[in-house]
């Protein structure tokens, strides 16, 4: 397990924060049961901020015939649809939804090259919400594997989550189980299959990026 480097700048805020808080109280000889109070605080937050940026070391080994689950959270949607960004015909989405306690690395689901990138600025309705696939600011990544299959995975941005980053673009060879990027926060990720894919998790299932197996091609 170690410390994601997208939580650096919000680990120096709260220590700062923690310490100046309770720098005040000792210079203002604050009451005990207030010192303790603020101690409480101050562990709370610490925790919550190395909870929330940890980032557990994965070992994958590449397999083509399978999808990987791109985040860990839990399986919200399983349903055949309409993709009209890029593929524009009937995909089968399985949507998996991050909480706030879950780890929020984003990870390829499959390896291959990335044949299509595209930033959208856009709402921060909650990651649920129906609508949140195609308002949310999000991003959409589409990767092809060497039999020329080509699976598109979408971060979503919720209502808590203001910033998604990402690590890939286009023509970039991407290895599954890598990074791909990060959502601060409570989030979503949307995969987009072909229809005929073999899914093998249920809706309300809980997943583990880089380990569980959403589907077999």
């Amino acid at each position: 397990m170690k410390f994601h480097k997208e939580g650096y700048t919000s680990l120096a805020i709260v220590v700062l924060f923690v310490f100046v808080i309770n720098a005040l109280a000792d210079y203002y000889d604050a009451s005990v049961y207030l010192k303790w109070f603020l101690y409480a605080l101050s562990a709370f937050l610490l925790i919550a901020i190395l909870q929330f940026f940890r980032s557990p070391i994965k070992r994958v080994t590449p397999d083509e015939g399978i999808v990987l689950c791109p985040a860990d959270g839990k399986v919200v949607v399983i349903e055949e649809t309409e993709e009209t960004e890029y593929f524009q015909d009937r995909r089968i989405q399985v949507s998996i939804f991050m909480s706030p306690i879950n780890v929020h690395v984003n990870r390829n689901p499959i390896s291959g090259i990335v044949s299509y990138f595209k930033y959208h600025p856009g709402k921060f309705l909650v990651a649920w919400h129906p609508k949140s696939s195609t308002d949310n600011e999000r991003t959409t990544v589409v990767v092809k594997n060497q039999s020329q299959v080509e699976v598109l995975f979408r971060q979503i941005a919720g209502a808590m989550a203001r910033r998604i980053v990402w690590y890939v673009k286009e023509n970039d060879a991407v290895t599954q189980g890598a990074e791909f990027g990060f959502i601060k926060f409570g989030s979503r990720v949307d995969l987009f299959l072909p229809l005929g894919t073999e899914v093998t998790v249920n809706i309300g299932d809980k997943v583990v990026g880089g380990k569980t197996i959403i589907a077999k091609i």
